[in-house]
């Protein structure tokens, strides 16, 4: 079966969309026996995959390595629905302290995988070096998932759509609740900042419930 005959209908229109029928045998059958489904759950794998397949991508950079399981997931979408694109995952060196650093484990779930390219240092700044030395043509996908601090969130969205506003951008650990809830809401309002701010993007988000995740693309 040719995949992406029926995988994502109506690219003439600007919405995002996809064939979730398609999508949710993908991630029920292949992802979920490789990755689980914590921390991204179902709707969010869905997520994931039907932007890297919508989208097209030919570079993807990511920030917060950690065992590697989103770079995994990428890689096997990548793999299944024979997408062509570069996946860069950036992770901090061991000698930053940082309470969800790995440590050992630091990319153990994509060891060997040659199509993955590990970097160390600064998320941000490494993706910037990269994808500012790649052709004007290229199309990026940037999936942050490091510091969820809200003044860092929104340095690193407000860099990359004025540095390439072609760009797609996810961000994880979007989901909202009230501010008597506690929890961390920093991704979220960056997200409702730059969205006030510029024009030109479209949202989608998993909003039931924990963690969240909001894909910003051009439309």
């Amino acid at each position: 079966m040719d995949h992406n005959a029926t995988l994502v209908p109506n690219t003439e229109f600007s919405q995002f969309e996809v064939n979730n029928w398609i999508l949710s045998n993908h991630v029920v059958n292949h992802l979920i026996p490789i990755v689980g489904i914590h921390p991204f759950p179902v709707n969010e794998l869905l997520l994931m995959s039907g932007t890297l397949c919508r989208q097209k991508p030919t570079h993807l950079f990511e920030w917060g390595t950690h065992v590697g399981k989103s770079a995994r997931i990428f890689y096997e979408t990548k793999k299944k629905f024979d997408l062509k694109f570069d996946i860069h995952t950036t992770d901090l060196p061991s000698s930053e302290a940082h309470p969800e650093h790995p440590g050992s484990r630091r990319g153990a779930l994509i060891k060997g995988i040659e199509d993955i390219h590990q970097h160390l240092g600064d998320g941000l700044s490494v993706s910037m070096e990269i994808a500012s030395s790649l052709k004007l043509t290229s199309r990026f996908l940037f999936f942050l998932d490091g510091d969820h601090r809200y003044e860092q969130v929104l340095r690193e969205l407000s860099t990359v759509m004025n540095e390439f506003p072609s760009a797609s951008i996810l961000v994880h650990d979007t989901f909202y609740q009230d501010e008597e809830s506690q929890y961390n809401t920093g991704p979220y309002d960056a997200v409702q900042k730059v969205i006030t701010q510029y024009d030109g993007y479209g949202t989608v988000s998993t909003k039931t419930g924990l963690p969240g995740m909001t894909l910003i693309y051009p439309v």
